[in-house]
């Protein structure tokens, strides 16, 4: 689903899709005669640089966002616009492809100082740090934002929940808004206003990438309104929120309180940032040609347009085209029967025609055939396919074999995607007829990516009881690790009645052990041997369908400058310094 991963850059197969340079920015429409930076320039360096300030600076997505509250989203895009109002302890470097993954500080003044083996990590902010109301940001007030976000699951359920698995008596505290009194999670010390000391229940080798997450963006504790604080959200960064309408939009404008001394990494280029929500996809991509728009969502360009840009040599060279460090793939939900059965869940694997899928995706250029959970570019990958099937194209004897094991012949079960993701819900559909073929009869139900877990997919409760077997899936790490990958769609404790990502609702005591484990094992080799070997147990029990190892491939938007795709962002624009040559 979501987060950022660690993408090595691919070259476009074609010959005409050349590398290429800088360019200068300029206001060239986006026809034949175009000069362009070339192809992937922006997997390589900055596109279009430019400290030209002024203009409006507009992105469009065809849905809505899971939630504009940065501790109350796990849609990577989201983690990657949040920072232009929400700013976290650490975070990813504004840089191309995978030099994108260099964590640095930016709420904090340096890096977290370990000690206590990793169970104890301390940070110093930065001095001189305000709120757009000119307020001082606190400590507190990141101690409270990591309280609100990670304990109040009943209100706040979307993010992730590291911190509430991790810090030390995490599984006592009831969250801010049952408990009445100022000191909070006693876990989390504030001595003084500019440091904030994380006491772990378990060494945590890779804590400076989890307070990289916008979970520890500053929230003053007196302006949060709980789910309502998205209607009024206080800006720690660049931008403000000039005006929010759920579900339709906001204008975001330059936060008066923001001062670069405090910042080094944002630069407030544009006076103004437009995000319009429910946008036909279509219409989209060709804004996004015309040089007047960015998608949102950074999942790349709709087929028809794909084929467009692929046919035309001008056009592919204002395209980048990446791997994205994420894994698509189908979930086998263990609580719906038949597939509380391995056999079963086996009988899926071996009937899928995966180059079907891919077909359907957009073919190569948007993906390569998976066979693991770890995508090539995550530390712990090792090359394996366990049920390998002739040209990828399934197995239908293999299938029924295992079928027959399981002690059946045929199955009825449903299966969700999002409504909105066209690709998604085509791979479905091939996935669809392959079942079909060996007796596996499964109906497709289509639910809005915006609501796809805190309603349907992510519900526990709601796939069991409308039998939903068979989940899409798309999953980016958290961080560039086996674990940033790994913990939050197999570790039986990610499991949750909503937001809930192990959609397979795994929990395997061996597969949670090797990744506590993991975490705790400082040496990085080991660390990694460990991941590996998770993978291997994970698809020894058949819990999900590795389909493609996702490769996104966006248009550039050639009125827009400082266009660099970075791997901390799954292959995304990095959101943070974008303006226009428009004014």
């Amino acid at each position: 689903m979501r987060r950022s991963a660690l993408a090595a850059v691919a070259a476009i197969g074609s010959a005409s899709l050349l590398l290429a340079g800088c360019s200068k920015a300029d206001d060239n429409k986006n026809d034949d005669t175009t000069q362009s930076a070339g192809a992937n320039a922006a997997t390589k360096d900055v596109v279009n640089a430019s400290t030209k300030k002024g203009g409006t600076v507009t992105f469009e997505y065809s849905d809505v966002p899971d939630s504009f509250d940065p501790g109350n989203t796990y849609y990577g895009y989201m983690y990657n616009f949040s920072r232009l109002y929400a700013r976290p302890l650490m975070t990813f470097k504004p840089a191309a492809g995978d030099k994108g993954n260099e964590l640095v500080p930016d709420l904090a003044a340096s890096p977290g100082v370990p000690s206590d083996g990793g169970k104890t990590w301390t940070y110093k902010l930065r001095p001189g740090l305000e709120y757009q109301d000119g307020t001082a940001i606190t400590s507190k007030d990141v101690k409270y934002a990591v309280e609100r976000s990670n304990f109040a699951r009943d209100v706040l359920s979307l993010g992730p929940n590291y911190f509430q698995q991790f810090m030390e008596g995490g599984d006592k505290y009831k969250g801010p808004y049952k408990d009445k009194s100022d000191k909070g999670l006693a876990s989390i010390e504030t001595p003084d206003d500019t440091t904030v000391v994380f006491h772990l229940n378990r060494a945590f080798q890779e804590f400076d990438y989890l307070v990289a997450t916008p979970q520890t963006a500053p929230v003053p504790k007196a302006k949060d309104k709980g789910i309502d604080y998205v209607k009024n959200i206080v800006s720690s960064g660049s931008y403000k929120f000039q005006s929010y309408e759920d579900g339709k939009g906001a204008v975001l404008v330059r936060n008066e309180n923001w001062d670069a001394k405090t910042d080094p990494l944002r630069k407030q280029y544009p006076d103004k940032i437009v995000v319009n929500l429910k946008v036909n996809a279509a219409t989209i991509d060709k804004n996004v040609q015309a040089g007047d728009s960015i998608d949102l969502g950074g999942s790349g360009v709709q087929a028809a347009t794909q084929a467009q840009l692929l046919s035309s040599a001008a056009k592919k060279a204002n395209t980048d085209n990446t791997f994205g460090g994420r894994l698509v793939y189908m979930a086998i939900n263990t609580k719906v029967k038949p597939f509380d059965k391995v056999e079963c869940r086996k009988a899926v694997q071996y009937a899928i025609d995966k180059a079907s899928v891919q077909t359907a995706e957009g073919g190569p250029i948007r993906g390569d055939i998976a066979s693991t959970v770890l995508p090539p570019d995550i530390p712990g990958y090792e090359k394996s396919d366990v049920y390998a099937t002739p040209g990828n194209k399934g197995d239908a004897a293999k299938a029924k074999e295992q079928l027959k094991a399981c002690g059946t012949s045929s199955i009825k079960t449903n299966i969700s995607a999002r409504s909105d993701r066209q690709p998604e819900i085509d791979a479905a559909t091939a996935i669809i007829d392959s079942l079909k073929k060996v007796g596996i009869d499964a109906s497709l139900k289509q639910y809005p990516s915006g609501k796809y877990f805190t309603d349907y997919a992510g519900v526990p409760k709601f796939t069991e009881k409308q039998k939903i077997g068979l989940i899409m899936m798309q999953w980016g790490a958290d961080w560039p690790s086996g674990y940033g990958f790994l913990q939050q769609i197999l570790h039986g404790k990610a499991i949750g009645d909503s937001g809930n990502t192990n959609l397979s609702q795994y929990n395997n005591k061996d597969v949670n052990a090797l990744l506590e484990k993991a975490i705790g094992t400082e040496d990085m080799t080991a660390r990694n041997a460990l991941y590996t070997e998770i993978d291997k147990k994970t698809m020894d029990d058949a819990v999900l369908v590795p389909l493609t190892y996702f490769k996104v491939l966006l248009a550039r938007p050639t009125n827009y400058t400082n266009l660099v795709s970075t791997a901390a962002f799954s292959g995304q624009y990095d959101y943070l310094n974008i303006g226009t040559t428009k004014k």
